[in-house]
């Protein structure tokens, strides 16, 4: 694997659901970085460097003082833009005394925040997350996980959901994704991995949602990867014939899962994820079925991810010069490992184009 930087800086990174920020303090490590999040009284979000410039004391155990911050080791106080506005036992403050401030935007229930150059922190580039927010779609309200991996082993196996066959089976994995051909297709910024298994006999999750006993059906998942870090899946399945390959879906079940996957270090990343649905929306017991079929005491799909992961990025640590080697089904998280490379090489002096041609850490087939 190589020892190059991991990720780009320029960037909206999901730093948090918006539930989780309040009148608090609430600390987060952001792309190497210590971060602290809260709520002005207006509202609105305030992310500083978490760490005091007197003596580094992070100031996420200090207090807040009206919108400002009180370290609480020497009480000296920052604005939301990080500007010292008191220094104990002098009246001059120094004009130096400041801490980074961080751009930040709330949009579709997440808290982004740009890393990088401030200069460049285009809100118009926040990721589309809209189904979080927006009617028909109705989901549980977000989770927030911490994963024990590298940010793009979550992306690559989000990008190749062959593994739901082997790492899901007897809930959303069958043989029928295996068998299936799927389409890459890919700009700038983004990658979409579209499959169609079509006239198939449901597996376990999808045939007790869909509700018709019997009946074979069309299923697609439709996975769209917007550079760096997140990941929105249109999956669901109808009955067969019904024309739902065509743009009909009045006849199936249709949901989306939504991944924003932060990287915290070289080797762990944040994992906010939902999962959406359209369909009996006023159903409230099946929105918590549903959660539960993704988190439940180890036996959920994302549980299951989980141990494959981290095991897998154990391995990694292991052995960190042994490279992967891919198959056709990698296509999809190949081009997206592209993208972050080409990120990554335009915020490297001297590159030109992105560092490599094939994605860290992976070795041509």
């Amino acid at each position: 694997m190589s020892d190059a930087k991991a990720f780009p800086l320029n960037a909206w990174y999901a730093a948090a659901w918006d539930h989780e920020i309040g009148r608090a303090l609430t600390p987060r490590r952001i792309c190497d970085k210590d971060v602290v999040l809260y709520r002005r009284t207006d509202g609105a979000v305030a992310a500083l460097e978490d760490a005091c410039w007197h003596r580094l004391l992070p100031l996420s155990l200090g207090h807040l003082k009206g919108d400002q911050v009180m370290c609480g080791y020497h009480g000296l106080v920052f604005d939301a833009a990080g500007r010292c506005t008191f220094m104990p036992a002098q009246e001059t403050i120094n004009p130096s005394a400041c801490v980074r401030a961080f751009p930040a935007v709330e949009r579709h229930r997440l808290i982004w925040l740009w890393m990088g150059d401030p200069a460049l922190a285009d809100p118009d580039l926040v990721p589309d997350f809209h189904w979080n927010s927006d009617a028909p779609w109705v989901g549980e309200g977000g989770t927030f996980y911490s994963l024990k991996c590298d940010y793009r082993l979550v992306i690559d196996n989000l990008m190749d959901l062959t593994h739901e066959t082997y790492v899901h089976a007897g809930s959303i994995g069958d043989d029928a994704i295996t068998r299936s051909p799927f389409e890459v297709t890919h700009t700038d910024r983004c990658v979409t991995v579209e499959r169609w298994m079509e006239n198939i006999e449901p597996p376990p999750f999808w045939a007790r949602n869909l509700g018709k006993p019997g009946h074979h059906v069309d299923r697609w998942q439709i996975i769209r990867f917007e550079a760096p870090t997140v990941v929105a899946g249109d999956v669901g399945v109808a009955v067969a014939g019904t024309g739902a390959r065509q743009g009909d879906r009045s006849q199936g079940v249709n949901g989306f899962f939504l991944a924003a996957i932060t990287p915290e270090t070289a080797t762990s990343c944040h994992y906010f994820w939902n999962f959406v649905r359209n369909f009996r929306t006023d159903d409230a017991e099946l929105t918590k079925s549903l959660n539960r079929a993704h988190v439940n005491d180890g036996k959920g799909v994302y549980d299951q991810d989980h141990d494959v992961l981290e095991a897998q990025q154990r391995a990694i640590d292991r052995q960190p010069r042994q490279p992967f080697y891919n198959l056709n089904i990698d296509a999809g998280a190949l081009w997206a490992r592209r993208l972050i490379d080409g990120m990554l090489a335009k915020e490297t002096p001297g590159e030109t184009k992105p560092a490599e041609t094939k994605p860290v850490g992976l070795a041509a087939e």
